[in-house]
C-alpha cells in the first residue's frame, strides 16, 4: 500500500468523536470526521442574517387560506417538503449516520432542514432546531435560491455579485444541497407581470429541474470514485477533492436519472397522465410534481390557467402517516393538509407505472412499465422497493397459487418468489477492514462503498453508458438502451382460470425500520419511529397498479385428440386453417394471436418438434 494511502487509511481508524446524549450515555463514532470534511461551495453557516429568510407564516398570509385544494400554502403544508423538519424517519436515519460518521448530521440537515443554515442551528444531532427550522424546506428558502451557474441574459444581473461574494466560490454542479441564497432575501419567481408587495426578482430557476437537483442528487462527499470504478474513503479533516456528486458514492441520483431521460431531453407527451390542467408534454420535474390548475397563487392575485400547486407529491404516503401521528398534538401542523398530501402521493404512485399480462402456454409474463421520469422506484436508497404480486384463481374464484405474497400479519414479503425492484448498498473488503463491520450488504449507509443491487426500472431514454458515468448503473439486472420496462415470467399452475397481478410500493419495510431501531444506541429516535410505524399500519404497501387476465388452456398440440402430438396434428390444423372441418372443436388459433392462419401452423410445427408453446 502506498505510504500516503496508508496514512489516510490509518486516520480513518481514529474514533475520537464523542456524542453526549440525554441520560449521560457517551458513544463514539466509527470515524472522526469534522465539519471541514463536509464543507461544500455555496451559502455557508452564519453567512446570512437570520432574518434574511422569513418563516412560512410570513408567506401564507397572502398565499394561503383561500383555496384549500390548490393554493400554495395549503398544498405545501401537507407536503413532505413542508414537514421535513418533523420527520421521525429522517431523525432516526440521522442518528445512525452520526453514530458511524461524526458530524455527518450537518450534511444531512442541508437538505432536510435547510433553514438551520440560516438560523445557525445545524448541530449534527438536530438538538438546536426551533419552530422556524421545523418548517423544513420552506417557501422563502426556495424562492430566494440563486442559480449557482450564472446564465447571461437569463439569471438576474444581481446574481453576479452574490456568486462572486461566496467564501468558497459558487457550486459548479447541482446536488448535495450546494444551495446559494440571496443574502437580501429577495423573493424570486418566473412571472413577468407579478406585482407583489415585497421585493421581487424575476428568475427562471424556480421552474427549472436544475433547482430540484440541488437536493435530489446526493453523493457521499467522504467517498470518491477511483479510476477503476471502485470507491475509496477520502482523507479526514479535508474537504472533498471533487465536488461533482457523480464522482462520489451514490446516495440518491433522482436528478441524474431525470436529466439523462427522454423527459429532460425534448420532453414526452404523457397525454394528461401528469401535469394537471392541460397536461401534455412533460419535460421538467415541476411538470409532474407541481401540476397546473386554474386559480390564484395569491389571495388578491389574478386567476391563471397555469398556476402551480405546491404539493410536491411523490411517494411519501407511508412517511406522511408517521408524521401525522407524531405531530397530532402540534398546533403548527395542519392535519387535514397532511391527509390531502398523503392522498396525492398515492395518486402519484398510481400514475407512475402500468402492468400488462401475457400468457404463453403454461407461463405468464408480467410486464412493469415505468411511466415516471426517473428510475422506479427512485429517491433515497434506503427502504424503498416495488414488487410484483401475482395471484392465480380457479374457475370458482378460489386462490390456488401466489407469487410475491405480503403477509399483513407479520409485515413480511416473500421476496424469493418474485421480482423486487430496489437498490442495496454494501461494504467492500476494504471498507470492512477499516470499519470492523461485515463485508457485503449493509444498513450503514454513510459508510457504504459498493452497490450490491440496483435493478430498478430506468426511465424512457435510458442509456447504460450515461447512467454508469453518472453513478447510477444497473447492478444485478440487464436493461437494453431505451428499455423502460421489465418482464418477469411465472409458471401457470394447473387449473388456473384467471390471474390477477398487483404492483406494490413500500418505503418503510419491516426489516429497515427494525434495523434503525436495533442499530440505535444513542437516543430514542429508533424506538419512537418503530412505535409510530407499528401504530400506522406497519408500512402497509401501497397498490400502484392491478390487472386481471382470463387464462386460456396451456397449448396442447394434440389437436386431433388421438392421444399423440405428431405429424397428424399438423395435417389436421393445416386442413382447418384451409377451411376444412374441425370435428374435435379445438380452437384453431393455436398461437392465440386473434387470427387463424399460417402462423398457427408454424407454431404447432415448432411445438411438435419440441419447441416452446407460443
Amino acid at each position: 500500500m502506498p505510504a500516503e494511502l496508508a496514512r489516510r487509511s490509518l486516520r480513518w481508524w481514529v474514533a475520537a468523536s464523542v456524542v453526549v446524549i440525554s441520560g449521560g450515555v457517551v458513544a463514539a463514532a466509527i470515524f472522526d470526521m469534522t465539519k471541514r470534511d463536509f464543507r461544500l461551495p455555496g451559502t455557508q453557516l452564519q453567512e446570512l442574517p437570520a432574518a434574511a429568510i422569513q418563516p412560512s407564516t410570513s408567506c401564507t398570509i397572502c398565499h394561503s387560506e383561500f383555496d384549500a385544494e390548490n393554493d400554495p400554502g395549503a398544498t405545501w403544508k401537507g407536503s413532505l417538503m413542508g414537514q421535513a423538519g418533523r420527520d421521525p424517519l429522517f431523525f432516526a436515519q440521522m442518528t445512525n449516520a452520526n453514530q458511524d460518521v461524526a458530524n455527518v448530521g450537518t450534511f444531512c440537515l442541508r437538505c432536510h432542514v435547510p433553514m438551520t443554515y440560516v438560523s445557525n442551528h445545524a448541530a449534527p444531532d438536530g438538538s438546536q432546531l426551533d419552530a422556524v427550522d421545523r418548517d423544513g424546506v420552506n417557501c422563502h428558502f426556495c424562492h430566494s435560491m440563486v442559480d449557482p451557474i450564472y446564465r447571461p441574459g437569463i439569471s438576474p444581473p444581481e446574481d453576479q455579485a452574490i456568486l462572486a461574494g461566496l467564501e468558497y466560490g459558487p457550486p459548479e454542479y447541482y446536488g448535495n444541497a450546494m444551495f446559494v441564497l440571496d443574502p437580501l432575501g429577495r423573493r424570486r419567481g418566473s412571472r413577468t407581470d407579478a406585482q407583489p408587495m415585497h421585493e421581487f426578482l424575476r428568475a427562471g430557476f424556480t421552474t427549472s429541474g436544475n433547482m430540484c437537483g440541488t437536493c435530489h442528487e446526493v453523493g457521499n462527499v467522504a467517498i470518491d470514485r477511483q479510476p477503476d470504478g471502485t470507491y475509496r474513503y477520502n482523507a479526514l479533516d479535508e474537504p472533498t477533492p471533487d465536488t461533482n456528486p457523480a464522482n462520489q458514492f451514490p446516495l440518491e441520483r433522482t436528478f441524474s436519472e431525470w436529466r439523462l431521460s427522454a423527459f429532460a431531453n425534448g420532453g414526452v407527451d404523457m397525454q394528461g397522465r401528469f401535469g394537471g390542467l392541460g397536461g401534455g408534454v412533460v419535460s421538467s420535474c415541476q411538470d409532474c410534481h407541481m401540476p397546473r390548475y386554474d386559480g390564484q397563487a395569491c389571495a388578491w392575485g389574478p386567476n391563471r390557467p397555469d398556476t402551480r400547486r405546491h404539493d410536491f407529491a411523490g411517494a411519501s404516503a407511508q412517511v406522511m402517516d408517521i408524521i401525522s401521528l407524531y405531530t397530532q398534538n402540534d398546533p403548527a401542523v395542519d392535519q387535514a393538509a397532511i391527509a390531502q398530501g398523503r392522498a396525492r402521493s398515492v395518486e402519484m404512485l398510481r400514475r407512475a407505472a402500468d402492468l400488462t399480462l401475457t400468457q404463453s402456454g403454461d407461463s405468464l409474463t408480467v410486464r412493469v412499465t415505468n411511466q415516471s421520469g426517473h428510475k422506479l422506484p427512485t429517491g433515497h436508497i434506503e427502504g424503498r422497493r416495488v414488487w410484483v404480486n401475482l395471484r392465480y384463481f380457479d374457475a370458482q374464484g378460489s386462490l390456488i397459487g401466489e407469487f410475491g405474497h405480503y403477509d399483513d400479519a407479520t409485515a413480511e414479503l416473500d421476496t424469493a418468489s418474485t421480482t423486487v425492484y430496489e437498490m442495496h448498498v454494501g461494504l467492500s473488503a476494504y471498507a470492512s477492514g477499516l470499519t470492523g463491520l461485515p463485508a457485503g450488504r449493509t444498513g450503514h449507509m454513510s459508510l457504504a462503498d459498493t452497490i450490491e443491487k440496483d435493478n430498478r426500472i430506468p426511465p424512457r431514454g435510458f442509456l447504460n453508458t450515461a447512467f454508469e458515468a453518472a453513478g447510477a448503473p444497473v447492478v444485478g439486472a440487464a436493461y437494453a438502451d431505451g428499455q423502460h420496462w421489465h418482464d418477469t415470467t411465472f409458471p401457470v399452475p394447473p387449473g388456473a382460470a384467471s390471474a390477477r397481478a398487483f404492483l406494490y410500493y413500500q418505503s418503510t419495510p419491516k426489516e429497515y425500520i427494525e434495523e434503525l431501531r436495533h442499530n440505535n444506541h444513542t437516543d430514542n429516535w429508533g424506538e419512537l419511529l418503530h412505535g409510530l410505524w407499528t401504530q400506522t399500519g406497519r408500512g402497509a404497501p401501497v397498490e400502484m397498479a392491478a390487472v386481471t387476465l382470463q387464462l386460456g388452456p396451456a397449448c396442447d398440440p394434440d389437436v386431433n385428440q388421438d392421444g399423440n402430438a405428431d405429424q397428424d396434428d399438423i395435417a389436421y390444423l393445416v386442413g382447418v386453417v384451409a377451411g376444412g372441418e374441425n370435428p374435435t372443436g379445438r380452437d384453431p388459433d393455436f398461437n392465440r394471436d386473434g387470427n387463424v392462419d399460417q402462423d398457427d401452423v408454424a407454431a404447432i410445427i415448432n411445438v411438435v418438434a419440441g419447441g416452446d408453446c407460443p
